[in-house]
């Protein structure tokens, strides 16, 4: 298969895009779109789901030093779940970051079905965290990969695409499961995160701060996560 160079050097096949990638990084941050349930149409940059990431990213981003943290993004086959596309997109861009940069500690940002398969993609070793938002969560979803790794799930309340209820659900199995987990509710927020969208960006960068953060004191947002029996409600 023949494929194209872009001007930062990638391969028109890679599963990572990078939007920056320090000379000597410590971490690295990679996010993951929503999508489908069912679609072979291929995915492209400019879709809806894509698009809503930026702000996330750019929110994670103030949160760390640019000088050696990589920002980059999962660049999906299809736009849909199919047979669990996303995940293998998303454990190829890993293999393919930890060939080039070598074994950092990264932490993956993932909206709706990219939730979903951020969470099913943190038992890769490269992994040490994800922040699931408003994630897909189907009944049954496994959360045993999640052992010893940290997750926090943020979910608006006024979701009617995904459900609430089924991420704490979640966060239950996979804190029995050996996980670092919590969860956040959004006041009067929706799905789309467009609602109190300041509020949902500062959150993503306090979080990211904590999950790359091995010496985070325990009182930061993502440990009070972990601590509180019932979702923190902001």
């Amino acid at each position: 298969m023949s494929s194209v160079r872009h001007h930062d050097g990638q391969s028109a096949t890679s599963a990572l895009w990078l939007r920056r990638c320090p000379q000597q990084p410590r971490a690295a941050i990679i996010t993951l779109h929503g999508g489908r349930t069912d679609s072979y149409q291929t995915s492209r940059p400019w879709h809806l789901a894509a698009l809503r990431m930026r702000p996330v990213l750019r929110a994670a981003a103030s949160a760390t030093s640019l000088d050696d943290v990589v920002l980059a993004r999962v660049r999906y086959r299809h736009r849909g779940w199919n047979h669990d596309d996303p995940v293998h997109d998303a454990c190829r861009a890993l293999d393919e970051l930890r060939r080039t940069i070598g074994a950092v500690p990264t932490v993956l940002i993932g909206h709706s079905m990219g939730g979903r398969a951020a969470l099913r993609a943190a038992s890769h070793p490269q992994v040490r965290g994800v922040l699931a938002l408003a994630p897909w969560l189907p009944p049954g979803e496994p959360a045993g990969q999640l052992s010893g790794k940290h997750a926090v799930v943020v979910h608006g309340a006024g979701d009617r695409v995904t459900s609430p209820r089924a991420s704490a659900d979640y966060v239950q199995r996979a804190r029995a499961a050996g996980a670092r987990a919590g969860m956040i509710v959004v006041r009067d927020s929706d799905h789309a995160m467009l609602r109190r969208s300041g509020l949902w960006h500062r959150t993503v960068a306090t979080l990211v701060a904590g999950l790359l953060d091995q010496d985070a004191p325990p009182s930061d947002l993502a440990g009070a996560s972990y601590a509180a029996t019932d979702p923190l409600m902001l």
